[in-house]
C-alpha cells in the first residue's frame, strides 16, 4: 500500500497481549466459614472472545448435564475498537533509528497514536468470588495502570503503555427460575493508549563524505575537494573514533 513493501509489526497483537497480561494470573481463594482458612486456591482462567458468545457457551447445555459450577469462575476479554488520538501526535518527519551492523542501520518514522478499546467480563457463580476478583484488578487503576512493551525489537523501542479503567458494572442472570443456579457477570471497560508503527527500513551507514568547493558564479569551476573518513576506517557506530580529512586543491582554477 502507498508504494511500500509488505510489512507487519504485530503491533495490534502486542496490544492485545499487553491487555491480557494485566488480567492474567489472578488467583481466587475460597475460605472456610470463619474466613481464616483457605480451603480452595486456583488461578482464574482467561480467554479471548466476545462476551455474548462466551455467555452463550456458558449457559448453553444441550445434554442438560453441565453445571455453571464447573465452568466458572472465568474471565474473557476482547478488543472492541480503535480511535485515532490527535492529542499524542508527534512530528511526522521525525525518525527512530538503531544500528544493525557496522555497515547498515534501521530507521522508522515515529508511530501514530491510537486508543485501543477493550471490554472484559468476569463470570462467577458466587457473589464473593466476583468481588474478590474485581478487588484484585480495580485498585491498580488510578485511573490508569502502565505496562512496558518491546514493540519494535529491531530498534529496541520499549514503550510505556497506559491502560485506563473507564467503568465497572455487574449483572445477574439466572438459569431457569430464580431458585436455581445464577450467573453473575462483572463488566469492565478499558482504554489502552497505544501506537501503530510504519515499516522499518534498512539503510547503509555513511562512511565517506565528499565536499566540493565551487566558484559562486561558475558552477563548473572547482577550487578544492574535501574527503572526510572515520578514523579508524573500520570503526563501528558505538566505538570511539574521530575523523580524518583529505583536501585536494586545484591551483589552475
Amino acid at each position: 500500500m502507498l508504494g511500500n513493501e509488505h510489512f507487519y509489526n504485530r503491533t495490534i497483537r502486542k496490544m492485545v497481549i499487553a491487555m491480557g497480561t494485566v488480567l492474567n494470573d489472578i488467583e481466587l481463594v475460597r475460605y472456610t466459614k470463619d474466613g481464616t482458612t483457605a480451603k480452595e486456591r486456583f488461578k482464574v482462567p482467561l480467554s479471548y472472545g466476545a462476551k455474548e458468545k462466551y455467555y452463550t457457551r456458558l449457559t448453553t447445555d444441550p445434554d442438560l448435564v453441565r453445571s455453571l459450577n464447573v465452568v466458572v469462575p472465568r474471565i474473557s476479554f476482547e478488543l472492541t475498537g480503535m480511535n485515532y488520538d490527535s492529542s499524542r501526535k508527534m512530528v511526522s518527519t521525525m525518525r527512530n533509528s538503531a544500528v544493525n551492523t557496522n555497515t547498515s542501520s534501521y530507521s522508522q518514522y515515529v508511530p501514530v497514536p491510537y486508543d485501543f478499546n477493550f471490554s472484559a467480563s468476569i463470570y462467577v457463580r458466587n457473589t464473593d468470588d466476583g468481588t474478590q476478583i474485581v478487588e484484585q484488578i480495580v485498585p491498580f487503576f488510578t485511573p490508569d495502570f502502565t505496562v512496558t512493551a518491546n514493540l519494535i525489537p529491531q530498534l529496541g523501542l520499549k514503550y510505556d503503555i497506559p491502560i485506563i479503567l473507564n467503568s465497572v458494572s455487574n449483572q445477574v442472570d439466572y438459569e431457569g427460575d430464580f431458585t436455581t443456579t445464577r450467573l453473575i457477570i462483572w463488566n469492565l471497560e478499558f482504554t489502552l493508549k497505544g501506537h501503530l508503527f510504519p515499516p522499518v527500513k534498512s539503510s547503509k551507514i555513511i562512511r565517506a563524505a565528499n565536499t566540493n568547493i565551487l566558484d559562486a558564479t561558475t558552477a563548473n569551476l572547482k577550487y578544492a575537494a574535501v574527503r572526510t573518513l572515520p578514523n579508524p576506517i573500520n570503526a563501528g557506530p558505538d566505538d570511539e573514533f574521530g575523523f580524518s580529512e583529505t583536501i585536494t586543491e586545484y591551483p589552475n582554477a
